[in-house]
């Protein structure tokens, strides 16, 4: 389709909840995409921290032709393969027991609250209900997750929330301790705010957090969408702190590209989901479960992906910082674990991803100031050597 028609058809027919780029993607291979109209693109979105082995991984996409030519859906009433094996993949390498498929992050973490308001009604006889999030989090855009969701612009309209969940600041373990009551359940946390702009808590927040609710007799909960899937240089990013959650929620990379949602957690905590209790239609069937086999395959093999991840990780973060000395009255500061990185501005950062997307690289700009890269992690020196150069360029142009 021609590149304008496709445009005002999707203006025309689609809902307008997001502000789309004007591009169409065509193709993609690595960290590469193609437009409509064939103008090649270097993606440091990555989907959203979604393609964490690049767009179209041979093995990934291997996998789901084979799985395609034989079974594309079977209902959860049944047995099925390869969800059983993705989630004895994911039991053996993680802290988890058991594993409850879903599609998306929003509904992993609504599982994960659900999970954990029944735990304490059904299986320790507690009628706890109460969750504590922090403040800039971001958890989902169903009710429940929106309502555990720390930003009030996400919340704008939506109200009656659900109730049941205090917010309290980001790495301030006072103030979750403070804001614990005989009806607290839980505490929610991603290990690093990544919507927010790549905050990353002090080195020893999280073992804080969890010595606080072993004290309290309620669960740690860890929303791992965005950090999981070895985004932070290690499988999962909580295993950075040396301390286990009770539940954790992992989509975006999970599937390589293909939505599949995963909730973990102990055989303690687990047991409070009986059949009836939750479910989900598409949740955990053959196709998306084998993709999602495929790409975890490919990441702990040889710990290969991960060790790139690290390694890279730390040479962006390195060239960023060189950039910001350059340019100090632009760049306020450069954070980031791994391939999440984030770069914060003393001006707005959309005429900077728009600037970006005229010179062929696809960035992210995230609470206004902060750009935020979510590379493929198999991304290479060069590439982000391209990155920096065209970002110096621009910067220099505005300076």
């Amino acid at each position: 389709m021609e590149m304008k028609k496709l445009l005002d058809d999707s203006e025309h027919y689609l809902m307008h909840t997001y502000n789309r780029f004007p591009v169409a993607i065509r193709k993609g291979r690595g960290m590469k995409v193609w437009g409509t109209d064939g103008k090649e693109y270097l993606d440091f979105l990555g989907g959203v921290a979604v393609n964490c082995l690049g767009h179209c991984h041979p093995k990934v996409v291997i996998a789901i032709q084979k799985q395609a030519q034989r079974l594309i859906h079977i209902s959860n009433y049944f047995h099925i393969e390869s969800q059983t094996k993705l989630a004895k993949i994911l039991v053996e390498n993680s802290f988890a027991d058991k594993v409850f498929f879903c599609n998306s992050g929003a509904e992993a973490n609504e599982a994960a609250i659900k999970l954990a308001r029944r735990y304490f009604k059904e299986v320790s006889g507690k009628n706890k209900f109460e969750i504590i999030t922090a403040l800039n989090s971001f958890h989902g855009r169903t009710l429940g997750t929106l309502s555990a969701t720390g930003q009030e612009k996400f919340k704008i309209g939506f109200d009656p929330l659900v109730p049941g969940f205090t917010h309290v600041d980001f790495n301030d373990i006072g103030a979750i301790e403070k804001a614990i009551t005989k009806n607290t359940c839980a505490v929610l946390l991603e290990p690093i705010q990544g919507e927010s702009g790549v905050k990353i808590p002090a080195p020893d927040y999280l073992g804080e957090v969890r010595k606080l609710c072993d004290r309290h007799g309620i669960l740690l909960i860890l929303d791992e969408v965005q950090t999981g899937m070895g985004r932070t240089g290690k499988l999962f990013a909580y295993e950075h702190s040396g301390i286990t959650p009770d539940i954790m929620t992992l989509a975006k990379g999970l599937g390589g590209g293909v939505p599949i949602g995963a909730m973990l957690a102990t055989d303690t905590v687990a047991a409070a989901f009986v059949p009836g209790t939750h479910g989900s239609t598409f949740g955990g069937n053959p196709l998306a479960c084998s993709a999602a086999i495929a790409t975890i395959d490919v990441l702990i093999e040889d710990g290969f992906i991960l060790d790139q991840c690290k390694r890279m990780g730390e040479y962006f973060k390195k060239k960023l910082e060189e950039l910001q000395k350059e340019f100090p009255s632009i760049i306020a500061e450069v954070r980031g674990v791994g391939l999440l990185v984030g770069m914060e501005l003393t001006r707005d950062g959309a005429p900077i991803v728009q600037a970006c997307l005229e010179r062929g690289l696809i960035i992210n700009c995230t609470a206004g100031n902060i750009l935020r890269f979510m590379p493929a992690l198999i991304i290479t020196e060069k590439e982000i050597d391209h990155l920096v150069d065209v970002l110096g360029q621009i910067f220099d142009r505005l300076s």
